[in-house]
């Protein structure tokens, strides 16, 4: 990209390391405009589980930043937000022992199972940590590991999450933030640290872990710029995971609208006061970068799952058609929300005049309805019942989504005109350092959530009545696929 005409205030650059690739902007503090950009590619391996190799996320890293162009020399901070919940096993040399296990690697459905039952169900889960440990928690994936892999489990040193895997080859120093540490299953939200009882029962050592950077801290300086465009010793932030990136990105506030994100996975998450507990797993009691909580609710499959049933059926992901009676639950990865790791696809009413548009729209219908039915338990009231609901990702850009979310919510949604609200959020974290304010209160300032308004249309009853009747007749299903 051209340089602007003269920056008005420092520059900084925020990340996003994805599941699939990695996003680097160049913001300036002062206006948050974005003045140049850059990004790479990076793989997930299939089979059994869902694995990626961490050195690919520094090579993306190191390549999306040399995208940005010469501009990126001027940074004054940067900051990592990066998938939740991935496990990153490194050796005493600092190397990854194995390829790390993401966030939708279901194969820890067991150890989750036997974690919950063993710290008292759970609500004793709920109550002391905040969250119940699924199989996408970090604390379930590294009692598999232990499990199944003890020769690796034995060689690793060093314990992080991605974004503290990519922080760490910055600064030389092991860290966290609290967003992203509540997202492991051995962070407690009721006392803000790391659980002793729960890392005894995962028979994992603390001095494996990160330090907890506080919010707004400085998590170090770049020690290193050999393979990267920065001057030495520019700022680096904490960083955090990418839903809590997302909320700064937004600038979002206690007692703001709900936000759901139509991406790889689907989101619905609110920025609150109060400290969730949730006993029944649909809603993670996260932590934010701030200092709030970030309830929030997430599916496996949202957009992917959705584009491989349009490749299925032969159609444009657009090519949608109403009517019918056919449902379509896209579960192709197993699903968090409702708790079904074992699941697979599901298609129900099927019939001589249902046309390929009817089932591709279902497949739309059944990962949005998975979202809105956790809605009422992440958003605790704070605003209007009827405000508009704030529709991000990369969803939020095809009118099938846009339609599918207005007709089975009947609320107004607002689209921002911000795209990369996670790198952004990560820009508006590092301008923080800068500028010395609140990142939520820098995103605001840049106004990153202005964006058209759409009306309501009217609520589809019928098709959500269809889908909670399949969904609850399935689960004697699911059940059996477990055991398969």
């Amino acid at each position: 990209m051209s340089a602007p005409e003269g920056p008005e205030g420092p520059l900084v650059v925020g990340v996003d390391s994805s599941t699939q690739s990695t996003k680097a902007l160049v913001v300036d503090a002062a206006t948050g405009e974005v003045v140049a950009s850059g990004q790479a590619p990076h793989t997930v391996s299939g089979g059994a589980g869902r694995e990626s190799d961490p050195e690919q996320w520094w090579q993306a890293l190191c390549a999306a930043v040399r995208n940005c162009g010469p501009l990126a020399r001027q940074a004054a901070a940067i900051s990592i937000a990066g998938q939740q919940h991935g496990l990153v096993t490194l050796d005493r040399a600092g190397r990854p022992v194995r390829p790390a296990l993401l966030w939708n690697d279901v194969r820890s459905a067991p150890q989750s199972e036997r974690l919950i039952e063993r710290l008292g169900g759970p609500g004793a889960w709920a109550e002391r940590i905040g969250s119940v440990p699924g199989p996408a928690f970090t604390v379930a994936k590294w009692v598999w590991l232990a499990e199944r892999e003890p020769e690796a489990a034995r060689a690793t040193a060093a314990i992080r999450l991605p974004h503290d895997y990519l922080t760490e080859r910055l600064t030389g120093h092991g860290t966290t933030d609290r967003g992203d540490a509540s997202g492991t299953g051995w962070w407690a939200a009721s006392t803000e640290a790391y659980d002793e009882e729960v890392l005894a029962l995962a028979g994992l050592s603390p001095a494996l872990l990160p330090e907890v950077v506080r919010p707004r801290e400085v998590a170090g300086t770049l020690r290193d710029a050999s393979d990267l465009p920065f001057s030495k010793g520019i700022l680096v932030a904490a960083g955090t995971g990418d839903n809590a990136a997302a909320a700064l990105g937004l600038g979002l506030r206690p007692g703001g609208p709900p936000v759901l994100s139509l991406g790889t996975s689907g989101t619905v998450f609110a920025v609150s006061e109060h400290r969730p507990a949730d006993p029944t797993g649909t809603v993670a009691g996260f932590a934010d970068a701030r200092g709030d909580w970030l309830p929030l609710a997430c599916t496996l499959n949202c957009t992917l799952a959705v584009d491989r049933i349009a490749t299925l059926l032969g159609r444009d992901r657009e090519a949608v058609e109403a009517g019918g009676d056919v449902v379509v639950l896209p579960f192709l990865d197993g699903e968090r929300t409702p708790h079904a790791p074992h699941a697979s696809g599901l298609l129900y009413g099927l019939r001589h005049d249902t046309s390929p548009g009817q089932v591709l729209q279902a497949a739309y219908d059944g990962a949005v309805y998975a979202l809105l039915t956790a809605l009422d338990r992440v958003w605790d009231g704070g605003a209007e019942p009827g405000a508009p609901l704030l529709l991000i990702g990369g969803g939020a850009r095809g009118a099938a989504w846009l339609d599918t979310v207005r007709r089975l919510s009947g609320r107004a949604v607002q689209v921002p005109d911000a795209q990369e609200l996670v790198a952004l959020g990560a820009a508006a974290q590092a301008a923080g350092l800068v500028t010395e304010e609140d990142p939520a209160a820098v995103a605001r300032r840049w106004g990153t959530a202005r964006g058209p308004l759409h009306a309501p249309l009217p609520m589809d009853t019928a098709a959500l009545d269809r889908m909670g009747s399949v969904l609850a007749g399935s689960d004697a299903l699911f059940r059996q696929e477990k055991g398969r």
